[in-house]
């Protein structure tokens, strides 16, 4: 696992860290708002929100609710980052995790095989799909829109046929818990506060400090400039205390849902592939400039063709998680899934020209798309006013990146 933070990569000088003068908290901020300005903006959002919503928005139940179901739009939305920074676009994960809902019902309702079986059979599916659709962008260089556009239709079609246009289900129970379980309780009787939930949130907010602290010590030994002291603790105090409100609050519910855990399992190992990896570097290399990276040696075309493939198992795990959620595969899932995803993306920070891109960016981004959804919806805004207000957001953070590139 690696640092988990919305830290500037920073440039060398020539002189030691200790020899340059640090910027003000205030001006460093400012000099690092593509990093910052995405967390700031879901603070304002959810406090927002809280407001409007006379508290509703950070009570337990709704925050468990907002998990839930923001994940499957988390776990894509960390594959997307991978192809948008090499510098392609999928629209087909949406059709592709319908489709594997609906494989895992005919599996699992209709065949009776087992789940564990049956999850190792669509994750493989997912793959194959993300193959062969890499595969025609990466060695026949046919565009990405093109090659997934194509794809979101085939695959739109695939679900509709192998559902016969009804929905399948019920799920078994432990299919079920895949979306909607709860980690177990280790520590108490399981009743009033989970507290296996609070250590866990307490762990993960120390562990984050922790690497951070690691990741600026090294920083400083490169001679890379690095963020000011008092910016610096004050940013670690906040996440701790912020991580660990947020345990309480879920664990004073039902605990931390078992696809929470999956979530910030892939966050944690995507951010060390993006961060502490020659594969991460390559893929940024390859949205960069793909011509310098091959000249360089980068295989920018086996490079490409993985990212669809691992695209492809993200979109199917998530279609997986979303299906379990909704105890049943229905010919409209899916629906729009691609727009939330890509959306999360730019909104976070990724470049519309690759290269760019964080993957706790994505993330906050997702929650962005998320809260949005959820506030509006208790506010009782209409799904119409909602997209419109989703587009118009996306649209300003495009344009955002768009002046981020001019100056």
């Amino acid at each position: 696992m690696s640092e988990i933070s919305l830290k500037p990569a920073g440039t060398p000088t020539g002189k030691p860290a200790g020899d340059r003068p640090a910027s003000h908290g205030i001006g460093f901020l400012t000099n690092n708002l593509r990093q910052y300005g995405m967390l700031l903006s879901l603070f304002v959002i959810m406090a927002f929100f809280q407001v409007v919503t006379d508290g509703t928005l950070l009570r337990p139940l709704n925050l468990t609710n907002l998990a839930l179901q923001n994940s499957y739009i988390v776990i894509m939305a960390l594959g997307m980052l991978m192809v948008i920074v090499s510098g392609h676009i999928d629209l087909s994960v949406g059709s592709v995790a319908g489709f594997i809902g609906a494989l895992a019902a005919v599996l699992i309702v209709q065949y009776n095989i087992p789940f564990i079986p049956a999850a190792i059979i669509c994750l493989v599916a997912g793959g194959l799909i993300g193959a062969a659709q890499g595969y025609w962008v990466a060695y026949f260089k046919v565009p990405s829109f093109i090659v997934t556009l194509a794809g979101m239709l085939v695959f739109k079609g695939a679900m509709l046929a192998i559902l016969g246009g009804q929905s399948v289900g019920p799920f078994p129970v432990t299919f079920q818990r895949l979306s909607s379980g709860f980690i177990p309780e280790l520590i108490g009787d399981g009743t009033g506060l989970r507290q296996t939930s609070v250590l866990i949130g307490v762990v993960v907010g120390l562990a984050l400090v922790w690497l951070n602290m690691k990741a600026r010590a090294r920083q400083q030994s490169h001679g890379i400039e690095t963020e000011p002291s008092g910016f610096f603790i004050a940013k670690n105090v906040i996440v701790f205390g912020v991580i660990t409100w947020f345990s309480w609050l879920i664990a004073s519910y039902r605990g931390l849902p078992n696809v929470l855990v999956i979530m910030l399992g892939l966050i944690g190992l995507y951010a060390f592939i993006t961060n502490r990896t020659i594969i991460g570097r390559q893929i940024y290399a390859i949205g960069g400039n793909r011509n310098a990276a091959k000249l360089s040696g980068i295989r920018t075309e086996r490079l490409t063709f993985f990212t669809f493939v691992n695209m492809g198992v993200l979109a199917a795990l998530a279609g997986l998680v979303f299906a379990a959620r909704l105890n049943t595969a229905t010919p409209k899932a899916g629906l729009g899934f691609e727009l939330d995803v890509i959306a999360a993306c730019f909104i976070g920070g990724a470049s519309a020209y690759g290269g760019v891109g964080q993957v706790t960016g994505a993330v906050i981004g997702a929650f962005i798309m998320g809260v949005m959804n959820n506030g509006m919806s208790i506010v009782g805004i209409g799904i119409d006013y909602q997209q419109v207000i989703k587009g118009l957001v996306l649209l300003g953070a495009v344009c955002i990146d768009v002046y981020n590139q001019k100056r």
